[in-house]
């Protein structure tokens, strides 16, 4: 059964810095690539950050240049350090499979890990 576990949110100062992780379990990690999305309530859900399963990155432009994401199979997790952090960073986290056009492979979400950006 496929699990997700997304820790290492946090309230913060804008400029702040946070490093989020994704622990996953019940596929073959490494065959996989990953995503991180956000999502506030009421909001469509907005993807972040992608990594193949070589390790090649793609980043969303509101992020570019402040975050990354990298991975660790042999601990099967992914992780997205987030630097220069805005206000409008301010949403719940989740990772997921990416399977194109912002959908995921799979159907089942970890609960997320809260990130407020505020004085």
């Amino acid at each position: 059964q496929v699990q997700l576990v997304e820790s290492g949110g946090g309230l913060v100062q804008p400029g702040g810095s946070l490093r989020l992780s994704c622990a996953a379990s019940g596929f073959t990690f490494g065959n996989y690539a990953m995503s991180w999305f956000r999502r506030v309530p009421g909001k469509e859900r907005e993807l972040v950050a992608s990594i193949t399963s070589g390790g090649s990155t793609n980043y969303e432009g509101f992020v570019k240049g402040r975050s990354i994401i990298s991975r660790d199979n042999s601990k099967t997790t992914v992780y997205l350090q987030m630097n220069s952090l805005e206000p409008e960073d301010t949403a719940v986290y989740y990772c997921n499979s990416p399977c194109g056009d912002g959908n995921t492979y799979f159907s089942s979400w970890g609960q997320g890990t809260q990130v407020t950006v505020s004085t």
